[in-house]
């Protein structure tokens, strides 16, 4: 085949190419233009096996809330993205993807997040997830997962949603910030501390001499003024340096009740987790899961907390049998309660309430 006549081929066959997707994208676009968003379809990714915190329905309402278009509307003039930011208002959502298909279906997928235990503390209406993220209980919202209450406060206030741990490190970027501004308090001081050096240094330097043919009288009397205005100057110098020394250890002293607080931010971002850990190692156990209903929580006298362990009481002697199976049952739990503590990292505890024992070995 000659090469021209190739090339010709080959040019040709570019030029459909070319045609073909300039007219394809023309025909998308005006689809796009067209496209009236048909249905709304939602789709739940349930990560939690022990029920759900938000239904289609529950979705559907939002939307309907929000005034956002939806079905029936230009597929162009519907805002994915605002959407997808509502849905992710809500703390217990973990993701959503929003997404309008060639065929008109405006379909929303989202997955929501796994609680572990419920926080219902003075003020407190909040789930948690093992990783510490906090987000409000929705309305009618009944997980089946432990309770956990007293007198304990959890490292975040209760109107935060999020993770425990981001609450915590903005608190401390704040420290930090705070410590930075009381440090340039101290510039001043430090300038005056550095002339009142350079006044120490030229004070030592302090000479005087014996004029030509000046009487000795004279010269000595020259000598004791000098002697005594180095005195009443060292006096003042040295008085300067304790004041300025003060001052700079008044602040020093904030800083370092800055740093207090730090530490005791992160003490309680870690005991909270250590909750969550024994939580979870609770509920990895089938027995304990199905016998633990609550979990008290107190502010033990060192700041760290202490835990109580709730059972299920009462009347319920098909599941405890005999009063000496109950103190068989009541023995593996405190050893267990004692293993748990161990594995998070506590040291000490307090032994379980015994009513557990009495109340079991009553209902015989």
């Amino acid at each position: 085949m000659p090469r021209s006549l190739r090339n010709l081929l080959l040019g040709l066959l570019w030029g459909l190419v070319v045609g073909y997707v300039v007219y394809s994208a023309a025909r998308v676009r005006t689809h796009r233009r067209e496209l009236v968003v048909q249905r709304l379809e939602i789709e739940i990714a349930d990560s939690s096996s022990r029920g759900q915190l938000v239904t289609a329905a529950g979705v559907r309402q939002w939307l309907a809330r929000s005034g956002m278009k939806t079905v029936g509307t230009a597929a162009r003039e519907v805002d994915v993205q605002a959407i997808e930011a509502l849905i992710l208002g809500n703390g217990f959502v973990a993701d959503a993807t929003v997404s309008i298909d060639y065929g008109g279906t405006l379909r929303i997928a989202l997955r929501q997040r796994r609680p572990v235990v419920r926080l219902l503390f003075d003020g407190y209406n909040a789930y948690a997830t093992d990783d510490g993220y906090l987000f409000a209980a929705p309305p009618s919202s009944a997980l089946y997962v432990p309770v956990m209450t007293g007198s304990y406060a959890p490292p975040a206030p209760p109107a935060h949603t999020g993770s425990a741990a981001d609450y915590i490190a903005a608190r401390i970027a704040e420290s930090e910030r705070r410590i930075a501004e009381i440090e340039r308090e101290k510039y001043p001081l430090y300038r005056a501390e550095r002339e009142n050096d350079e006044n120490i240094k030229a004070l030592r330097r302090m000479r005087i001499k014996k004029r030509l043919l000046e009487r000795r009288e004279n010269f000595e009397r020259r000598v004791k003024e000098l002697r005594e205005k180095k005195a009443q100057l060292r006096r003042r110098y040295r008085y300067t340096a304790r004041v300025l020394q003060e001052r700079i250890d008044k602040i020093s002293a904030r800083q370092a009740a800055e740093r207090e607080k730090q530490k005791k931010l992160r003490k309680s971002y870690e005991d909270f987790l250590k909750l969550l850990n024994f939580v979870v190692l609770v509920e990895e156990d089938d027995f304990w899961r199905s016998e633990i209903v609550q979990i008290v929580v107190a502010k033990g006298p060192g700041g760290a907390p202490e835990i109580e362990l709730v059972p299920r009481t009462g009347s319920h002697t098909v599941i405890f049998g005999s009063p000496d199976d109950a103190e068989g049952k009541f023995a593996k739990l405190l050893k267990f309660y004692r293993r748990g503590l161990r594995n998070i990292g506590w040291e000490t505890y307090r032994t379980i309430d015994v009513r557990y024992k009495e109340q079991v070995v009553c209902t015989k």
